[in-house]
């Protein structure tokens, strides 16, 4: 199919369109009704009416945006009318809501004339806690915007103007640091002179950049004083009367910055040659640029180039923008959105460029390698960290400038973002705040894998960990170089020259001698395998916690930790646990890598072990001991082994909300276990302990490939220090969460030492 007939088929499949209203309150039973309309509905009406500000406590106003256009200008269509303009503002209700979870009412006006726009969405302002402006022409939005915001006290964006802005001006701070150009020294040439190019102006100049060193240029040419067919908002970047008319290729010799907000083709290879040396080229004319991106970069080498193209690197896309801005305007209940906020996007967007990408990022633009530099100086619009960077900077920047009427505390504010992108965040943010407590000295001894190199530095950044990096310092280095990531902070080790080997070694074949381990095999084994010298710093105090294989199948990580560390005094067996997290439940699922068909003893440690692990994550443990049989409903020697290993528990702990041998469908259900009424098991179980590891494997397996659940494991559970053990699968995430839960035992460990002492 073409292009055109996706796009048809797409909007018209199923519901046409793309956004439905739906109710965030249960209308299931007569009482839900009488609460969300008559008679109850009078309550919070009477209530606001004492306090108007109530608005936001009881209805969604403070969550909800209008995207409101006339229709005269667009995407590149034009004046295409109101009615042609609703799937681009329903699609726009989209991405505020995919990417800041804000609601939207989409409003298409059958209207031009300028003071009768303002005077319509000035009668709106009761329903709304923002309005976004959208394909308005120019210079009428420019009117209308600035009507609007003297006369609304909520806040009010055009976003084709300074969205385009704050997307352009983080990709001019990036770029002018990487061609090493100082802000008041670039000249800047502006091809289109329209509400973009005059907001991306205003916006340099709050930069640094100096107004006589901008040269703008509409379809009449350069912008001189005195010209006819200026209005007030070019005026502002005319050239003085006095000088020579310039045309764009003159205005362009020696310039250090292209920006194109016009039209395609209009700029030349041989242009762009005669620009300064290491020029910023951002020809952003859509779906074609003023100059391909192909010719440019074979006209110029030297220069970084963006375009408004995803097909291309260095996209300046506006989704980067809209959807926090208002969602930190709206979170302090901001009176507007001023040139402070706009301002602090932009350096929130430049800053996090500067960071390293996720995996999560990384796979969804092709597995290549993105890093800081000439071809990525604008964040990827699927980068959910824009969300926690953006919206606290703009919360900041309202509060700062006394525009905000709320006051938020914001380290707590852009933790609740972060969970509110992800359960796993949910969950990570406690054992994430314990680990910050006291940052621990871990050892990653695959020190030079680019996964590994990325998530220390991740760590060391959010202070979790301080890394030690284990391998040979160059490749290390030369690793780090490749992937964008400065080594500061970072330990480097290389075992095979390291003093220490001789007293690991001589330890080592201590605990292993009547194993068959010889003096020599203990040199050769501590100097030549890293996952082994990485857990002799551990246990001899000179680090805290090991993260290995990523490079090693898992019995070959998993047994040196047994013969190294071992497991804790009182415990017989160590297991493996993994936690699947959805958007509605935690479960952890145990044992999942370590004991192949335990006894009911095992088993019954197993379990203890889970619900330790339980309450350090911060959840109140719910145990089933799974069966394919439920209470002795088909007994086997398989069900009276977790019927044996619940009884077990039970003694152990009395106290623990715990039941078994359990069908999983009825341990998930408590409808279910009403034909059980003896059942001791309270609530949806939430650790999930199997009777064998074909059973573990399978199930946690499936759930990654089937189901909704992000997996986060393995957790080595019983184990006497802290050691994280990885998988070739492993990615980035899986590695910083696995360290920061290694972490936070560490800091658990040490407290309670501490208490005793």
């Amino acid at each position: 199919m073409s292009i055109r007939e996706d796009a048809l088929a797409y909007h018209a499949q199923g519901r046409p369109g793309k956004i439905a209203v739906v109710p965030t309150k249960p209308v299931a039973s007569q009482r839900d009704l009488s609460l969300a309309y008559s008679p109850g509905v009078a309550e919070p009406c009477l209530a606001i009416a004492a306090e108007p500000e109530a608005v936001s406590k009881y209805t969604a106003r403070g969550n909800l945006v209008a995207v409101i256009s006339n229709g005269t200008a667009v995407l590149g269509l034009g004046d295409i009318g109101p009615l042609a303009a609703k799937p681009v503002m329903e699609g726009k209700g989209v991405l505020f809501k995919k990417f800041a979870d804000i609601d939207v009412f989409d409003i298409e006006l059958d209207e031009k004339d300028p003071d009768k726009l303002v005077e319509i969405i000035c009668a709106l302002e009761p329903t709304f806690g923002g309005i976004n402006l959208e394909d308005i022409k120019a210079p009428e939005c420019f009117v209308i915007e600035r009507k609007l915001r003297e006369r609304l006290k909520i806040p009010v964006f055009h976003d084709d103007q300074h969205g385009t802005a704050i997307i352009c001006a983080a990709a001019l701070k990036n770029a002018a640091l990487l061609q090493q150009k100082r802000m008041p020294e670039l000249k800047i040439v502006c091809l289109g002179a329209g509400a973009a190019a005059v907001a991306c102006m205003d916006l340099f100049l709050r930069l640094g950049v100096r107004r006589e060193n901008v040269w703008m240029a509409d379809s009449k040419g350069i912008c001189i004083e005195g010209r006819g067919q200026l209005n007030e908002f070019k005026a502002k970047y005319a050239r003085p009367a006095n000088e020579k008319a310039l045309t764009v290729a003159d205005a362009l010799v020696d310039a250090d910055v292209f920006l194109g907000l016009a039209t395609a083709n209009l700029v030349t290879g041989e242009m762009v040659k005669r620009m300064a040396p290491r020029p910023i080229i951002l020809a952003l004319a859509n779906p074609d640029p003023e100059i391909p991106y192909e010719v440019a970069v074979a006209a110029r080498p030297d220069a970084i180039v963006a375009t408004g193209r995803s097909d291309y690197p260095n996209q300046v896309n506006n989704v980067l923008g809209f959807p926090y801005i208002f969602r930190g305007a709206l979170d302090v209940g901001a009176r507007c959105i001023n040139e402070e906020m706009k301002l602090a996007a932009a350096l929130a967007l430049a800053e996090l460029t500067q960071l390293g990408v996720p995996d999560r990022v990384q796979q969804a633009y092709g597995g290549g390698l993105l890093k800081f530099g000439p071809d990525y100086i604008i964040p990827k619009p699927f980068d959910q960290r824009v969300l926690y960077m953006v919206a606290p900077a703009v919360a900041k920047a309202a509060m700062d400038s006394g525009v905000a009427r709320e006051k938020l505390d914001l380290e707590q504010y852009r933790e609740s973002l972060r969970r509110k992108l992800s359960p796993t965040s949910k969950l990570m943010w406690s054992v994430t705040a314990l680990a910050k407590r006291e940052p621990k000295r871990i050892v990653f001894c695959e020190g030079a894998e680019p996964k590994i190199l990325r998530a220390a530095d991740i760590l060391r950044q959010e202070g979790i960990a301080k890394p030690i990096l284990l391998g040979r310092p160059e490749r290390i280095e030369e690793a780090a170089a490749k992937a964008g990531i400065k080594l500061t902070g970072m330990q480097l080790v290389y075992p095979r020259q390291d003093e220490r080997v001789n007293d690991f070694a001589a330890d080592y074949h201590r605990l292993r001698e009547r194993r068959g381990v010889t003096r020599e095999t203990a040199i050769r084994t501590i100097a030549g395998r890293s996952t082994y010298f990485g857990l002799m710093m551990v246990r001899h105090g000179e680090a805290d916690a090991v993260v290995s294989g990523l490079t090693h199948n898992y019995v070959d990580t998993i047994v040196p930790t047994l013969e190294v560390i071992g497991v804790r005094p009182g415990v017989t067996r160590a297991c493996g646990m993994h936690i699947a997290i959805t958007d509605r439940t935690v479960k952890l699922l145990a044992d999942t890598t370590l004991n192949i068909d335990p006894d009911a003893e095992t088993l019954a440690e197993v379990a203890e072990q889970a619900t330790e692990a339980a309450r350090h994550l911060g959840l109140d443990p719910r145990v089933a001991m799974l069966s394919f049989s439920t209470f002795g409903s088909a007994p086997a020697p398989s069900s009276r082994k977790m019927a044996e290993a619940t009884r077990l528990v039970k003694e152990r702990q009395p106290g623990l909300n715990v039941d078994g041998e359990i069908g999983a469908d009825v341990a998930l259900s408590e409808q279910l276990r009403k034909a059980y009424p003896f059942s001791q098991l309270q609530g949806e179980a939430n650790v999930l302990v199997f009777p064998n590891l074909d059973a573990s494997n399978i199930a946690y397996k499936l759930m990654g490939a089937f189901g909704d659940a992000d997996l986060i494991g393995p957790v080595l559970l019983g184990i006497a220090k802290p050691v994280a053990l990885l998988s070739p699968e492993s990615t980035v995430d899986d590695i910083v969460h696995l360290t920061t839960i290694a972490v936070s035992r560490a800091v658990e460990g040490s407290l309670l030492s501490k208490a005793a002492e």
